[in-house]
């Protein structure tokens, strides 16, 4: 005899179509505004508000303005994600964890590795639009 399946403890699991469309843009709206809430997060949003622009005047091809654009946008996703982390490891507890911090510090290098990223790629692309 099958064991009866248990009902999903979240309601979006058994959403479909257009309503679970809907709803998960909702859920996104809402990890924005939590992010908005974030000081480095709402200084790169600021940032992009000037950069991504500028990517359509400074790019001289498609493909340009997409590596310029794409930079910029993904720095706000790697700090979105480290944000996500950290507040799961806050979840946990407050208590010091060599796992912990290690978590963190990870998610930090994430952060960097990708600035480094958009910095060279911006760098580059004004090197050869002014030289």
């Amino acid at each position: 005899m099958q064991p009866e399946p248990l009902e999903s403890v979240n309601p979006q699991k058994q959403r479909k179509g257009l309503n679970r469309i809907l709803h998960a843009s909702g859920y996104s709206a809402a990890g924005l505004r939590a992010a908005w809430n974030e000081t480095a997060f709402r200084q790169e949003a600021i940032l992009s508000f000037v950069l991504l622009p500028a990517s359509f005047w400074l790019g001289t091809h498609w493909t340009e303005v997409a590596i310029l654009s794409g930079s910029v946008l993904a720095v706000m996703v790697v700090e979105i994600l480290n944000t996500a982390l950290e507040s799961a490891i806050d979840r946990i507890g407050p208590e010091w964890h060599d796992l912990s911090k290690r978590a963190k510090d990870l998610g930090s290098a994430a952060v960097l590795l990708s600035l480094i990223w958009c910095v060279g790629v911006w760098a580059a692309a004004l090197y050869k639009h002014f030289a």
